[in-house]
């Protein structure tokens, strides 16, 4: 790994930087990874399939394409009422990402050149927060709290219909566990699904961990949790890196996990007033 890219989110929603930062592989800041204004309260950030271009979901109602030397090289344009969340590329090498006012989940071809279809309907659950595709193209979208308290914390899993090939819904409530409140997910490499929660959402005191579960029955199968002494709160961006290492950005720090062992792996990355959304890691 030769850098960690991060999104921090900027004004009423934490204070932060707007911007999206580049830190070594030692954790020190070298600064904006792009000075391109299109990218305003930037959120979602994922590496295309080959791993040469950065696709990045803009509070601009945008999403872009960035090289890696932070040239915007795709753009959608402005779409209004976009309001982009999280994103990942998945099935048919399309960018998906989540629609948080529409509460769904929009596929994109790479090229930005079409405007995406939607992969759910509108409102499909209370509060999206974060999703992954399973081996299959299983879609597990963790559903949250929203800002007025709404939701019901839990993952619900959409599967492929054979004959229609939509995706339908096959399980509503996937997880109950009374300690989790989701902000983002992610399948990882052994197929079960990583979670970032903060429980309770919202607290100043809240309890900041990494919830790994079984796909098919839901059991919580291990709790990750960061040394108490860091300070880490507000996880959001999960991102496996070389060798199953398991990285979180969330509020002043960008820490790490070693996910076989589920050993904490120390603190990646530290800026106050780090609001982190999403991170990649550049080879």
């Amino acid at each position: 790994m030769a850098q960690i890219v991060v999104t921090s989110a900027s004004g009423a929603n934490g204070d932060g930087y707007g911007a999206v930062l580049r830190f070594t592989a030692d954790g020190a800041l070298a600064g904006s990874f792009s000075e391109d204004p299109r990218i305003t309260d930037p959120r979602g950030l994922s590496l295309d399939q080959a791993g040469e271009l950065l696709y990045l979901n803009s509070g601009d109602d945008r999403v872009l394409a960035l090289d890696r030397d932070g040239r915007v090289v795709l753009d959608t344009g402005r779409t209004g009422g976009l309001d982009v969340g999280g994103g990942t590329f998945g099935p048919g090498g399309r960018y998906y990402v989540g629609l948080r006012r529409r509460r769904t989940i929009l596929a994109l071809p790479a090229r930005l050149d079409q405007q995406g279809e939607p992969l759910l309907p509108d409102g499909a659950v209370p509060f999206p927060r974060g999703f992954g595709f399973g081996a299959d193209g299983e879609l597990y979208l963790a559903s949250g709290i929203g800002p007025s308290g709404e939701g019901d914390n839990t993952i619900t899993v959409f599967a492929r219909d054979s004959e229609h090939g939509r995706l339908t819904l096959r399980t509503g409530r996937l997880v109950d566990d009374p300690e989790l409140s989701p902000l983002d997910l992610t399948v990882a490499p052994n197929g079960n699904v990583a979670v970032s929660s903060e429980w309770p959402y919202g607290s100043p005191g809240a309890n900041a961990t990494i919830r790994e579960y079984d796909p098919s029955s839901g059991q919580l199968v291990r709790v990750l949790t960061p040394d108490p002494a860091v300070g880490f709160a507000k996880p959001r961006g999960l991102r496996f890196g070389p060798d199953d290492q398991l990285y979180c950005v969330g509020q002043d720090h960008v820490v790490a996990f070693d996910f076989p062992s589920g050993r904490f792996g120390g603190v990646a990355a530290r800026l106050p007033r780090l609001n982190g959304q999403a991170l990649v890691l550049l080879p």
